[in-house]
């Protein structure tokens, strides 16, 4: 790519896409398009024509997608496979159709099959049952994947994909809702750390900018903050239901119910902390997305010794943690000093999700912002409000 050249960022306002286009501008890239979901519904396949049509880019990030948590999937699942397979196939139609020179196409590591071997390789894809918690958005990141490699191969396009291992930084989304892990976890303990210390103030200021459930903080009392914290998981003993549900195989200490405000906060979380789970600083990603789009093609991801495979490639650490320890990490970063619990009676999803990071690696590529101070970033944007 050249600095001049019409770069176009689908999905430019979303936690992946804001970082491509950071990185880009970063490096002195000018010529960069934009559109809000509002100005394009990259869903409708005519505006997406339309677009391409009139705009004529010469290099794309696909990042646009609909993402979110175990909760959001197993709750959205037909908006999942349709919002994702639709935006993937106008886009890279179009692609085609009006001549982009190169485009990169942003996927998950949720492609994998549930019991794939660990650490994750490419061509572990299709290789056995997906997991049931995020199968509709993972049948759609593999179409996209197909699709690139079938115009590849039909068409002599150079469509690329990357699969990232679980992503977190700046822009992402903290609604408790829909969050993946890092993020959900860093505003529980934010806001536990609050109600321990009996901050309503900035717990106000915090839901005001991220309500909960959609509810008008101006108009609820202490009393009312704290019973819809507590169906949140962030409790104090005196919460409604606010015994603390933990793994039958570890017994916890029960808050006491005598302990000043500033001692009795505590957050429950979903599962049993056991699964192991790589994090990866989004910023990271950006990075790695746009050395490759600058210095590697399609053909040069194509060839495995004698088979032909995907055009994609895995972007991670190549390490992991479980959830559990990955808790106590947030918690030490925020200084929350409450208890955490685990409701066991919760999914865990895939025990393990560790990516084969071996061929970016020989590449020239890998990362260098380790796990604590990503979150510490991230953490820091979060509560400056920005």
């Amino acid at each position: 790519m050249n600095n001049n050249d019409k770069i176009y960022i689908a999905g430019h306002r979303g936690l992946v896409g804001s970082a491509i286009l950071r990185k880009l501008k970063d490096k002195n890239y000018t010529n960069l398009i934009t559109r809000t979901s509002r100005e394009l519904d990259l869903k409708r396949q005519a505006d997406t024509e339309r677009f391409f049509d009139k705009e004529r880019p010469d290099y794309v990030f696909l990042a646009a997608a609909k993402v979110g948590g175990i909760l959001a999937n197993s709750t959205y699942k037909a908006e999942f496979i349709y919002d994702n397979i639709m935006i993937a196939a106008n886009v890279v139609h179009s692609a085609y159709r009006y001549g982009v020179k190169k485009l990169l196409n942003l996927g998950s590591s949720c492609i994998y099959p549930k019991s794939a071997p660990q650490p994750m390789k490419e061509d572990y894809l299709l290789t056995g049952l997906l997991e049931p918690t995020n199968e509709p958005y993972a049948i759609a990141k593999i179409a996209a994947i197909k699709l690139c490699r079938y115009y590849n191969e039909q068409y002599g396009t150079n469509f690329i994909s990357v699969m990232p291992t679980n992503l977190y930084g700046i822009g992402d989304n903290f609604n408790l809702q829909t969050s993946h892990v890092l993020p959900a976890l860093i505003r529980k303990m934010y806001l536990g750390k609050c109600l321990h210390e009996g901050d309503f103030e900035a717990i106000r200021k915090d839901l005001k900018k991220y309500p909960l459930d959609g509810h008008d903080v101006s108009r609820m009392t202490d009393m009312d903050i704290e019973k819809k914290l507590a169906t949140h998981g962030i409790k104090t003993v005196s919460s409604p239901d606010a015994a603390p549900v933990t793994h039958r195989s570890s017994p916890a200490r029960h808050p006491s119910r005598s302990a000043s405000c500033a001692s009795r906060a505590f957050v429950e979380l979903w599962g049993t902390g056991k699964p192991y789970r790589e994090f990866l600083y989004v910023d990271e990603l950006a990075d790695a997305s746009v050395f490759l789009m600058e210095n590697y093609d399609a053909a040069q991801m194509t060839i495995h010794g004698s088979r032909v495979m995907d055009n994609f490639i895995n972007i991670g650490t190549g390490e992991d943690l479980t959830i559990k320890k990955l808790a106590k990490l947030v918690r030490e970063v925020v200084g929350f000093r409450g208890e955490i619990f685990w409701d066991a009676s919760k999914p865990d999803g895939t025990r393990r999700k560790l990516l084969d990071v071996s061929k970016i690696k020989s590449f020239g590529w890998q990362p260098k912002i380790s796990l604590k101070e990503g979150i510490k970033r991230t953490y820091e944007w979060y509560i400056s409000g920005k």
